[in-house]
């Protein structure tokens, strides 16, 4: 996976022989982080850990490492009955999931996992992911001197304009996102600019609408291209699908079962956002994706509460007694 994707590490898979007869089951987080997240230092303040400030924490989704780790170690000391435990570390989520999709999947017996990389408290079960399409538009315009004949140019900016204020965007409905999070194009004021990109994304827990909100912003592009009488070059990629897993499915009822003995409250939920569990389930693995207690990843105020960890490697350890 690492050649593949052009990282400087693989996916880690690792096994632990079951003494029981029980079904294999595979617990899963990822290893890498958002930056900034190097040189992280972080400190404990009344039970939260932080980073210093100028880093991230990387909790998302070192927190779902140390949780397993956790876990299986308690297993292993305390001779705790268990079936075949697989374990899955992966690389680049954070930049499109690669990791998983290339992930080998004939490594693996499981047929159902456990994600560990959600930012609900513990007890959250995330049994339904949205799908992505990444939407790219590169508007082609006509280069002129700006000040002497402006009027013999075509802005490629002004088309790029046009069209996203023509866009719906961010919040769509309960289910559907949309943003555009890259533009750029141009070099200096006295040209009338030939050449702008923009890069989008939309997302949906429902297939039609993400292909309506899709359909909805290509057009958008292509119409601000015919009206000041450019071109635009349109990409459209499907960068995961959605996944949904039945509330009355037994991998909820026993991650339920789980959590109630140990005292935690289940519930299960959506998620906006795609992980490594939208991949098992496109591979045939039942996955739902579990809160460990994350709060504002992706920023330079990530913080943990210790409880939260603490229980997130229980709820770990009660799943496996569980499917035991």
């Amino acid at each position: 996976a690492g050649e593949k994707v052009g990282s400087n590490s693989g996916n880690l898979v690792a096994k632990l022989k079951g003494n029981t007869q029980s079904q294999p089951i595979l617990f899963s987080a990822h290893m890498d982080t958002v930056s900034p997240g190097i040189g992280i230092k972080p400190k404990i303040v009344e039970g939260v850990i932080y980073s210093d400030g100028t880093t991230i924490l990387g909790g998302d989704d070192k927190a779902g490492i140390a949780a397993i780790l956790e876990a299986v170690e308690t297993v292993i000391e305390k001779n705790i009955p268990h079936g075949d435990i697989e374990i899955s570390f992966s690389i680049f989520e954070e930049g499109g999931l690669h990791g998983a999709k290339n992930l080998d999947y004939s490594n693996l017996d499981s047929k159902v996992a456990f994600v560990l990389d959600s930012g609900g408290e513990p007890g959250q079960i995330i049994i339904q992911g949205p799908a992505q399409n990444k939407i790219g538009a590169t508007f082609i315009g006509k280069e002129a001197h700006a000040g002497v004949a402006p009027e013999n140019g075509i802005s490629a900016i002004q088309m790029a304009a046009e069209a996203i204020s023509k866009m719906n965007l961010l919040r769509i409905d309960s289910e559907t996102t949309a943003n555009i999070g890259y533009i750029a194009g141009g070099e200096v004021t006295n040209i009338v600019t030939k050449s702008v990109e923009i890069k989008a994304e939309a997302r949906s827990l429902d297939d039609d609408k993400l292909q309506k909100q899709t359909d909805h912003m290509v057009k958008c592009c292509e119409d601000a291209a015919e009206k000041f009488g450019g071109s635009v070059e349109m990409n459209v990629e499907n960068a995961y699908g959605a996944f949904k897993v039945d509330e009355d499915h037994e991998i909820v009822s026993k991650v339920k079962l789980a959590c109630e003995n140990i005292g935690l409250k289940p519930y299960t939920a959506a998620s906006g956002g795609g992980s490594d569990t939208n991949i098992f389930n496109a591979n045939g693995i039942t996955a739902v994706n579990l809160g460990i207690g994350e709060k504002k990843p992706h920023t330079l105020e990530e913080h943990l509460h210790i409880k939260d960890l603490e229980n997130a490697s229980r709820l770990a350890l009660e799943i496996i007694k569980v499917y035991a």
